[in-house]
């Protein structure tokens, strides 16, 4: 017979609840005037907690906005796999996926573009930037699980063509020449560059 855990105590509920507050309260900040324009005081002023407590789970607004954008990021993937489940047709699949991302990406995009750069260039040991590189690793698993059933595409290749994917989306949000393009032309662009690589 499984052991059952025994529920939480007083102490991990609290904190668990301050994360919480802090993570609703970043996120809100984020999204109204970007990271770039919000200090971690007004983040711990929002949360309700003291600008020390907040430096207990996170060291940095680089961290603090890996943790929001991980949830989002988390949400539409589930969203872009559900949707590539009922096309049939390879691209359309692949881009039901891809949109998801992008979406969620450009919701913000300065905070798009910094969620990326703490993602590639962040501390390998911070869990947060771990957890960012685990979705978009399962993003390139979700594309690779589409090209399977696509009888055309080598096995191979169904592994390989993700993490050009992958590239193509990271260098089409993260360029500084798309800082002005709206969502959809980056997703039209996206769109052609993996129309390319894929088999006829």
């Amino acid at each position: 017979m499984p052991e059952i855990s025994p529920p939480p105590g007083r102490r991990e509920r609290n904190k668990q609840a301050k994360l919480d507050r802090i993570v609703a309260a970043a996120g809100e900040l984020f999204s109204e005037y970007g990271v770039d324009d919000v200090t971690t005081q007004q983040i711990a002023d929002k949360a309700d907690i003291g600008a020390g407590t907040l430096f207990l789970y996170a060291k940095s607004k680089g961290e603090l906005l890996l943790m929001v954008q991980n949830s989002s990021y988390a949400d539409s993937l589930t969203r872009g796999m559900a949707a590539a489940q009922e096309i049939p047709e390879t691209l359309g699949a692949v881009m039901a996926i891809v949109s998801e991302v992008v979406y969620c990406n450009r919701k913000q995009v300065d905070n798009g573009r910094t969620y990326l750069r703490e993602m590639v260039f962040g501390d390998p040991e911070e869990p947060h930037r771990r957890q960012a590189l685990d979705l978009a690793q399962q993003t390139e698993d979700a594309i690779a699980v589409v090209l399977q059933r696509d009888q055309h595409i080598d096995p191979g290749h169904a592994t390989t063509i993700p993490r050009i994917v992958s590239a193509i989306m990271l260098l089409s949000m993260a360029s500084a020449a798309n800082l002005a393009a709206g969502t959809e032309e980056i997703i039209y662009s996206i769109r052609g560059q993996i129309a390319a690589i894929l088999p006829r």
